[in-house]
């Protein structure tokens, strides 16, 4: 492989991963990897992906995409060794199923806003492709092994496509109600499994509660988000207490309280108001 070369591309990257898999010269590492020992590492990598976009940061993305892409045709060179499949499958097949995913574009299917995608055209094609096999079920499709909060809106967008769902947004908040009421009942038992059951039916129905606020109120990207909010507010509430010569370690609870609701006035203040689920917001 040439080494010296100003510029690589695709079937650069391709014999790279050749060549780091060669059992004659290779790398011990990369030889030594299989599909499963690698799956973590990927998820990191989407997790990264993710960061870098967040942080507008799109030199970090450049080179976080290069890795997913790496990871990709490394995949693919396990398969093909294995008998499965090459990369140029994968790419021939994903063409394929974007193109008949949009008969909107490329055939005579309509489709005049992105919900009309996302409810009518990519539901309708998904389902097309994926039938419910005989003695099967209509959730053996979901992929189990995605991150709680996903998997949880996964299910919930799914079954609403099949008319299973609350008619209105109250139905919602007063199923959040009940499962809190659970919770604090199995908390006054003590009953610790029972409390994790509890735990975990509120969580799914506060997830519900995105689906309910529209398309774009995914529940892992809302959490995303308010994590990183709470972290630019505690890192602004220990620069004011530094400011104030207190640090975090000799700062009381009143110090840090105080603090921190002057930081999130005053990041209140400068916030856009922020869209509703349907209803407005009620006064304080």
């Amino acid at each position: 492989m040439d080494t010296n070369k100003d510029r690589y591309d695709i079937n650069d990257l391709k014999l790279l991963v050749e060549t780091l898999r060669d059992p004659n010269g290779g790398c011990p590492w990369d030889i030594e990897q299989t599909l499963d020992s690698i799956t973590q590492d990927t998820i990191e990598e989407a997790y990264e992906i993710t960061d870098a976009i967040e942080r507008k940061d799109m030199n970090a993305l450049k080179g976080e995409i290069g890795d997913m892409l790496f990871h990709t045709v490394f995949y693919s060179k396990m398969a093909s060794e294995d008998g499965h499949f090459e990369f140029d499958d994968a790419v021939d097949g994903v063409v394929k199923k974007m193109i008949y995913r949009h008969p909107h574009v490329f055939g005579d299917a309509i489709a005049k806003t992105a919900e009309d995608v996302v409810s009518n055209v990519w539901e309708q094609a998904k389902n097309k492709e994926n039938p419910t096999k005989a003695g099967g079920h209509y959730l053996d499709s979901v992929t189990t092994t995605l991150p709680a909060l996903t998997l949880a809106s996964k299910i919930q967008k799914k079954v609403q496509a099949v008319g299973f769902r609350f008619p209105d947004i109250s139905d919602v908040f007063q199923k959040i109600d009940e499962e809190t009421q659970e919770l604090k009942e199995a908390i006054a038992a003590n009953n610790q499994e029972h409390i994790e059951e509890e735990f975990g039916d509120l969580l799914f129905s506060v997830a519900l509660l995105g689906r309910h606020c529209g398309s774009d109120n995914k529940p892992e990207g809302a959490l995303r988000k308010a994590n990183l909010k709470f972290i630019e507010r505690f890192n602004a509430m220990e620069d004011h207490l530094k400011e104030a010569n207190i640090s975090l370690e000799n700062a009381s609870v009143d110090d840090m309280l105080s603090a921190w609701n002057l930081i999130k006035d005053q990041t209140k203040s400068s916030e856009k108001p922020s869209k509703t689920c349907g209803t407005p917001p009620r006064p304080s």
